[in-house]
């Protein structure tokens, strides 16, 4: 998910996890683990000892390389060192360097660096043979977030799956360019360590997962928001051609995907170096290093972090890889919810204790878009059909920068493979952990999050749906899982997920049975203003 700073007291949660610790040695007679203890692994760094849960193993604050402290700041992923003992792995690891926000758990900022670890879940019960994999990337606006914002042992155990959440570093820590940096990286761009991060996870999955009861050869790449940007990254990336054969983008294909120009990372690193106190660019990378995180932390508000293209990771934009047919010809299942915008409005105008009226609606649109175009967007999004000023405007930003930019990443992705379309469509939906944490009555609908909750257990609490969201759940998971085995989403008595090379413009949308149930849909384009959206730049 995209991190929203803290807009109203938030009731204390989750406290920050502990990370992993070392145990003493198990011994039998011989010295050796007790084979028989399902909740003991051996990995080819060390053993680990994980948790045996009414849902199957978890196995947390596995260590997938080396922690990117001291030197090994904005450098790229190295292998884990090897341990001695019997690791414990029943704790998360630390979260990456991060800001406070308003999710549960999160109400302090973290300045940790050794955060490089991942989570594994495997379902209850034996298999004769490995079970498919799916790595779950974190949203969080590529800036916060960690793997363990979701809790996907109930998933695992109702699709068969085995799943893996990861860390990866953030903001400027994650994705810090310059010309200094440059001459360090392998394919000499620097920038996309959080990515590269991500890849090295994955080649810890593809040697590991075995050992665990999973594939290696049927891996699924997934991720909500920013980890469904990173996924549509990872498409379009020729280094991480077969880590995965498959990938999930919820959410995720907002700007386009696009990543940074060099030009623009390099300039915007310069100016970084600058704020932090280091405008030399010739001794910057050295004068970096000796901050403090908090000092880095301090320093990145107001820049754009993300991927770079134009080395070897990146060469081209993700949506010219698509379209030329070089991108990952693998299945995708790429979808977004109907109504995401309202989540950003209300943290920009009722959040603030401001919603936004019916006089101020016109100044807010050529504030945001332009005169030009914040006049179009005016009359195509009349205050008359929607519940509130603030509401009209979500529905605009919503459509921008998610609805129509999924439809389009579906148009280009049918040109080298699969891509399964759908839309998230339970407007009664309870808001995400974040916002029911929040004193307000605000009607978010089918807002951007919302969906994760449908699907694994959200910050690990209780699952807040009632009767008729519970049947929708049970029924995604199907979708979910079915696409993780196989490549193809089907659920029991479901219509069959539009492929858009022969049902381009089609979609599922996913609803409860009071709104008539899941359907196909052939009106999203219309719905969501796209021949306006279209003609226009990516927001």
């Amino acid at each position: 998910m995209m991190k929203i700073p803290r807009v109203a007291s938030v009731v204390a949660a989750l406290a920050a996890a502990a990370a992993a610790s070392l145990a003493p040695l198990p011994a039998q007679a011989s010295g050796r683990p007790a084979a028989s203890d399902g909740a003991l692994v051996r990995t080819a760094a060390g053993w680990l000892r994980g948790d045996v849960t009414g849902e199957g193993r978890q196995f947390l604050g596995i260590p997938y390389a080396q922690q990117p402290v001291g030197g090994l700041r904005w450098k790229e992923p190295r292998p884990a060192k090897p341990w001695t003992g019997v690791r414990g792995a029943t704790t998360f690891g630390n979260r990456c360097v991060q800001n406070a926000s308003w999710d549960p758990g999160y109400e302090n900022p973290s300045h940790t660096e050794d955060c490089l670890d991942l989570n594994v879940y495997t379902p209850k019960g034996q298999s004769a043979k490995q079970r498919p994999v799916m790595v779950w990337l974190h949203g969080g606006g590529l800036t916060a977030g960690a793997g363990e914002d979701i809790v996907p042992d109930t998933f695992a155990r109702r699709t068969g799956t085995v799943v893996v959440t990861v860390n990866y570093r953030l903001g400027a820590m994650g994705f810090l360019a310059g010309e200094g940096l440059d001459g360090e990286a392998s394919d000499g761009v620097s920038g996309n360590y959080g990515l590269l991060d991500q890849q090295a996870a994955l080649r810890w999955v593809r040697a590991e997962i075995g050992r665990f009861g999973g594939d290696p050869r049927r891996v699924t790449i997934a991720g909500e928001s920013a980890g469904g940007r990173s996924v549509c990254t990872l498409l379009a990336s020729p280094t991480a051609r077969g880590l995965y054969r498959a990938g999930i983008v919820e959410s995720g294909a907002y700007g386009d995907c696009a990543g940074r120009e060099r030009a623009r990372a390099a300039r915007d690193g310069a100016a970084f170096a600058k704020k932090a106190g280091c405008p030399d660019p010739r001794t910057a990378p050295a004068c970096l290093r000796a901050k403090p995180a908090e000092e880095i932390l301090a320093a990145q508000a107001g820049f754009d972090w993300g991927p770079v293209v134009g080395g070897a990771f990146l060469p081209v934009q993700p949506e010219e890889a698509y379209e030329k047919g070089s991108a990952a010809r693998v299945p995708v299942l790429n979808g977004a919810n109907s109504d995401e915008g309202n989540l950003f409005a209300f943290a920009r105008f009722d959040g603030q204790g401001r919603p936004l009226t019916a006089e101020q609606y016109p100044d807010a649109l050529t504030d945001a878009y332009g005169p030009e175009l914040g006049g179009r967007v005016l009359q195509a999004y009349p205050l008359a059909e929607h519940a509130s000023p603030t509401h009209a405007y979500g529905a605009a930003v919503g459509d921008r920068m998610f609805a129509c930019t999924a439809l389009r990443m579906n148009t280009a992705l049918a040109r080298r493979g699969p891509v399964y379309a759908y839309e998230f469509a339970d407007r009664t939906s309870p808001p995400f952990a974040s916002l029911r944490e929040l004193d307000t009555d605000f009607d978010f609908g089918a807002t951007h999050v919302n969906e994760v909750q449908y699907l694994f257990k959200h910050f690990g609490l209780a699952s807040p749906l009632d009767a008729e969201q519970r049947a929708l759940a049970r029924q995604m998971v199907q979708y979910w899982g079915s696409f993780i085995r196989t490549g193809v989403p089907r659920a029991d008595g479901g219509p069959a997920v539009p492929d858009q090379r022969t049902r381009p413009g089609q979609v599922l949308s996913l609803r409860t049975a009071s709104a008539g149930g899941t359907t196909i849909s052939t009106t999203v384009h219309d719905e969501h203003r796209c021949g306006l959206w279209d003609a226009v730049p990516a927001g």
